[in-house]
């Protein structure tokens, strides 16, 4: 009889398919393989073998093993699977998250040849004009040990340029980088950060007194120094043949968070998020899954990499929303490490300034233990925080008169501002003040945003795109004016109140040139008078010791959402901005602007307490019965009409009637058209998991076989970040 494998492909199918294999082909879990499917050849994931055949089917023989490895050891087969249950999502899509691109597309699992240059001792001189040959070659000796080709070009030289060093025997190609950095272990190894009194009473309270998992929650203050405490458990704890990860919730954050670490591991620090090219991400793929002793800082799909001697996890602003995946397999990373530090019996800690509320109820159900890092390093204090009221007050692109006299206090001190504005573009609407019209998205349910620079309207939701005019399109008024203020505005009016002073913006549009974010912060941490303006990028985890005062534009936003989510988040993000003043030796100063200045929630912040604020929000929920207090579910449907979106979700419901399961619609989404589809909404609330996960696998079951008409699409999404 022969043996039969089931193999998982990185398709949308709630299903594995089974293949014969030959005899003299050994297969084990997580093994790649070609197979044919279809008309075509595909890349394949063995998930079991050894299955029982089913009489009266003929199977197709699998043609080959890609590896005599498996790509994903049993742990990372487990945990993805566990997550395929868990987010109810086709467990081969889940599979082939866990490989770099370059594998799932059927590559060889092997680096390709690294292109080294290296300067040589040879006197010939170059000629006058060879400018360029002359600075590559000083680039080249400030290099040691030599420099990648790629990092070459990446310098702005070019191979022509090499070429003519190459034929002048002043540079040549080696096969293999010439290292130096053996000296340097010894002295990276007696590096340590050097803590405070606070800061050691946190790291010996994250010291487990048994091994195995443990999950700790570390709330510290903003600029209490919560990266010296994970460099210092990494130090403590992380044998040399260890493997560590550190997820951060955003690449921006990366750069500085490397650089730190590498100060004290070197080149044991290795980085995965989605600007790496594949050749870099397959290369750093196979160090993880060879077991290499690196310690490995990535956004959020670090988390399902296929480690194999992983003994610590660290979860950086584990409130962040970042970490949940907002299409496709919708995971939360944060969770997700949780779990994986469960499988591999090693600890995880979850780091925050404003820890969310899921993490807090843990702490009070005894899952996690609490450790409070509540003063802020060296001799740095909180900032003071001040409501501005701005009923009745003239605004000039969203600022008061007292904001504006506070940054120029700041600038006159040789002191940065910050100005929080939570919206790109220059306006957020563009109305006529004749006839009232608005210049709305054409495929969604939403106003255009005025972006001034490129004279452009856009749409931040499916990134439609048209020409702006002076003119009102409807009455050809020319009282046809931007309304509201986004970062473009704010930047231009404090260029023009304050013309000596550079005005940084940081934002989605300013940032996306490779390097940009980089240069601006070399350009802030310079500590020379300037105004940073942006949206929440400035909000997590930056360290700018010259920045005494932040302004906050408008703090109501999230005062009155639908979402019941939006007080959290807005205090999450109040507090973080926040927590950008004042981290040197200067006292900080924050001014929210708000038309609420008697909003409890926001007179609570200003004592800066957030663990009191925190218990507030998670007794509303419990009076409530919201996360985290029973468990929650969406089903979301899209089509070109609204009727059949909500036909499907009507379909849906009765199969939902079961006691302990609460069903809320179906209704429309707070935008329900957007990018031309029409979409729709079903909530499923339960006090008991377990019940609600049995229940969405039968329905996504039902779903499967009952296969909804062209045109529409379902998706369901477990432990939604956005009820909207």
């Amino acid at each position: 009889m022969p043996l039969i494998a089931r193999i998982a492909l990185n398709r949308p199918l709630r299903r594995l398919f089974d293949y014969t294999v030959p005899e003299d082909l050994k297969l084990v879990p997580g093994q790649r393989v070609k197979i044919p499917f279809g008309r075509q050849q595909a890349t394949g994931l063995v998930v079991q073998t050894g299955v029982e055949p089913l009489p009266g089917i003929n199977l197709k023989p699998v043609y080959a093993a890609m590896e005599d490895w498996p790509a994903l050891p049993e742990e990372t087969v487990s945990l993805l699977s566990w997550a395929s249950d868990y987010y109810q999502h086709p467990l081969g899509e889940c599979l082939f998250t866990a490989l770099p691109p370059a594998l799932r597309r059927g590559r060889k699992a092997e680096e390709k040849s690294v292109e080294w240059w290296v300067a040589c001792d040879h006197d010939e001189p170059l000629p006058a004009n060879a400018h360029r040959q002359k600075a590559l070659l000083e680039w080249l000796n400030q290099q040691r040990g030599g420099a990648a080709a790629s990092d070459i070009i990446r310098a702005g030289f070019t191979r022509a340029q090499l070429k003519a060093l190459s034929d002048r025997q002043l540079a040549k190609a080696v096969s293999a980088p010439v290292s130096d950095s053996e000296p340097e272990a010894p002295e990276l190894l007696e590096r340590r950060p050097t803590l405070s009194t606070a800061q050691e009473a946190a790291a010996e309270a994250l010291t487990s007194p048994r091994k195995g998992f443990s999950a700790s929650l570390l709330y510290g203050i903003t600029g209490s120094g919560k990266t010296e405490i994970y460099l210092h458990y990494l130090k403590q704890h992380l044998g040399p043949s260890d493997q560590a990860l550190v997820l951060v919730p955003e690449i921006n954050l990366t750069p500085q968070t490397v650089a730190r670490f590498r100060h004290y591991f070197g080149t044991r620090i290795v980085v995965w998020h989605s600007a790496l090219n594949d050749g870099e991400r397959l290369t750093t793929w196979l160090k993880i899954r060879e077991g290499e002793p690196v310690i490995l800082i990535g956004t959020r799909s670090a988390v399902l990499l296929p480690f194999t001697r992983l003994r610590a996890i660290i979860v950086d602003e584990e409130h962040d929303s970042s970490y949940k995946q907002g299409e496709g397999f919708r995971y939360s990373g944060r969770d997700v490490a949780v779990y994986r530090a469960h499988l591999n019996r090693c600890p995880v800690i979850l780091g925050s300034a404003t820890p969310s509320l899921e993490s807090f109820y843990n702490v009070e159900q005894g899952k996690y233990r609490l450790v409070k890092l509540e003063e802020r390093a060296g001799n740095a204090t909180p900032p003071v925080i001040s409501l501005l009221d701005i009923r009745s007050r003239p605004l000039e692109g969203g600022l008061s008169r007292p904001a504006l006299k506070a940054i120029d206090q700041a600038l006159s001190k040789g002191e940065q501002a910050l100005v929080f504005v939570n919206r790109r573009g220059f306006a957020p609407v563009m109305m006529c003040f004749d006839c009232g019209h608005m210049i709305e998205c054409p495929r969604c349910d939403t106003r255009l945003t005025y972006h001034r620079r490129d004279r452009a309207m856009r749409c931040h939701h499916c990134d439609y795109q048209t020409a702006a005019t002076e003119h009102c399109p409807k009455c050809q008024s020319d009282a046809f004016k931007p309304v509201g203020q986004g970062t473009e505005r704010t930047e231009d009016v404090l260029a023009s109140a304050f013309p000596t002073t550079p005005v940084v913006r940081v934002d989605r549009d300013s940032t996306q040139r490779k390097g940009s974010i980089q240069s601006i912060l070399n350009q802030v941490n310079s500590g020379k008078p300037c105004i940073l303006v942006g949206t929440q990028m400035l909000a997590k985890g930056h360290d700018f010791p010259n920045v005494t005062l932040v302004v906050v534009v408008n703090a109501d936003g999230g005062l009155f959402s639908v979402d019941f989510r939006a007080p959290e988040q807005l205090i999450q993000t109040l507090l973080q901005v926040s927590g950008r003043a004042g981290r040197g030796t200067k006292q900080g100063k924050v001014l929210i602007q708000t038309c609420h200045s008697d909003h409890p929630l926001l007179k609570t912040l200003c004592d800066g307490h957030y663990l009191d604020i925190a218990g507030q929000l998670l007794s509303e929920r419990e009076e409530g019965q919201l996360p985290p207090f029973r468990a929650m579910a969406i089903f979301r449907a899209e089509a070109d009409t609204m009727e059949k979106s909500l036909q499907v979700l009507d379909a849906i419901k009765p199969l939902t009637n079961f006691p302990g399961i609460e069903a809320w619609g179906p209704l429309p989404a707070l935008i329900a058209r957007r990018a031309d589809k029409y979409r729709a909404q079903l909530i499923l609330n339960a006090r008991n998991r377990k019940r609600l996960n049995s229940l969405l696998t039968g329905i996504c079951q039902e779903l499967d076989q009952r296969k909804p008409g062209s045109g529409v699409k379902w998706m369901i999404d477990v432990d939604p970040q956005e009820t909207g």
